[in-house]
Order: C-alpha cells, then sequence, then structure tokens
C-alpha cells in the first residue's frame, strides 16, 4: 500500500494534534527568543513563567496523542513513528525548559552570544518542522517537507558549532569557575533541544522512506 493510502486528509486524529504540538513548540522557540534577548527583569521572568506554562501544554498534547495510540488500531503512519515523533516534539520543549529553569535559578543576566544564538537556532527549527507538518499532512508538497527536514539537519550542525565555540570562548574568557558550570549548563540543554529538533526530522524522513 502506497504513502497516498496512509497520509490522508481523512486523519482527523493524529495530525491535528501533531500542528498543535508544532504551534506550541513555536511558541515556546518564540518566548525562549524573548528571554534570551530582553534586557528587562520584569520580561525576563513572564518569558520564563510563559515557557513553563507551554511546557505543561505540550505534555498534554504528548498524552493525547499517546492515548490515541492506544485507541486507534488503524494510524496514518506506523505506531513506532508516531511515538517517537511525538517524543521528539515533546523532548525539544522540555530541553527549552530546562534551560529557562537554569537561567532563572542560577540567576543570568548576561546572555552572551552564544546563548541567544543557540534560541535562533531552536526558533528557525521549530519554523521548519511546522512547514513538515503541514505538508506531510495529506501529502500536499513532500519536496517542502523534504527540504524543511534538510534545513533542520543544517540547523542542528549549525548549533554544534555555536556551542562549541561558545563553550571555548567561555574557558577563555571566564575565570570564575561557578559561572562556567552555570553557562555551560545553559548552552549544553539549548544545544541538546536542537538534537531533539534533528530527532523530529530524522523521524518524519523516515516516515517517507516507509510509506513512499
Amino acid at each position: 500500500m502506497g504513502f497516498l493510502s496512509f497520509l490522508t486528509p481523512k486523519d482527523k486524529k493524529f495530525f491535528p494534534l501533531f500542528e498543535k504540538a508544532a504551534e506550541n513548540l513555536l511558541k515556546t522557540s518564540d518566548a525562549l527568543i524573548v528571554l534570551t534577548t530582553t534586557n528587562s527583569v520584569e520580561e525576563r521572568a513572564q518569558r520564563i513563567r510563559e515557557i513553563e506554562h507551554l511546557e505543561h501544554a505540550g505534555d498534554n498534547i504528548t498524552h493525547l496523542i499517546y492515548n490515541e495510540l492506544g485507541k486507534n488500531f488503524i494510524t496514518p503512519f506506523d505506531r513506532e513513528d508516531i511515538h517517537d515523533l511525538a517524543s521528539a516534539i515533546d523532548d525539544i520543549i522540555d530541553f527549552i525548559h530546562g534551560s529557562a529553569k537554569r537561567i532563572d535559578l542560577y540567576k543570568i543576566d548576561e546572555m552572551g552570544t552564544a546563548i541567544p544564538a543557540l534560541a535562533r537556532c531552536i526558533r528557525d527549527g521549530a519554523v521548519e518542522l511546522n512547514v513538515a507538518l503541514k505538508n506531510l499532512n495529506g501529502m500536499k508538497d513532500i519536496d517542502a517537507v523534504k527540504e524543511a527536514c534538510v534545513k533542520m539537519n543544517s540547523l542542528e550542525n549549525e548549533a554544534d558549532d555555536i556551542f562549541n565555540k561558545g563553550i571555548a570562548e567561555l574557558f577563555e574568557k571566564e575565570k570564575d569557575a561557578i559561572k562556567v558550570i552555570k553557562y555551560k549548563e545553559v548552552l549544553s540543554a539549548l544545544e541538546t533541544a536542537t538534537d531533539k529538533c534533528e530527532d523530529a526530522a530524522n523521524v518524519i524522513h523516515t516516515i517517507i522512506v516507509k510509506q513512499s
């Protein structure tokens, strides 16, 4: 049975939830951009609260997807891939939330250049994930799906470079060992979020390969 037979507009359960999860991720990444670029203490606190709220919302969407897996015998693509894609999207938000909590708990007020640069990579990845899922539903534009996945993979490579340069600069310029540890943990959480975005792209690519 071909790809078109599996991915059609008839699916009323999974794709709407996946698109909702991707939209929630985009809102979370937007809040992260503001958090890592604003100089306002009040704005920063507000965005941290917003990210926490969105992380809870993301958990709820993920649980709905898992629940639908338990209730539905027929799914638009492999059950394992549905689970893996939902988990990857949820993981991205979890690591955004983790980075925001560290910024708050460690009282980091000077972001430097690497932290906001990684936040932009995450946000760009969220945009591409939204594009991929919208076009995957009903096979609207499979080339757009593939292009979005390629961009997500490229963004992960870019994030690796930003992370490595950021860590090198941190070790070179920062003499306070405690501050080094704090910044390194934030950078690591943000970089891992981009890894999870690449994981989501890889799951989508696997779906395409299986159903083509």
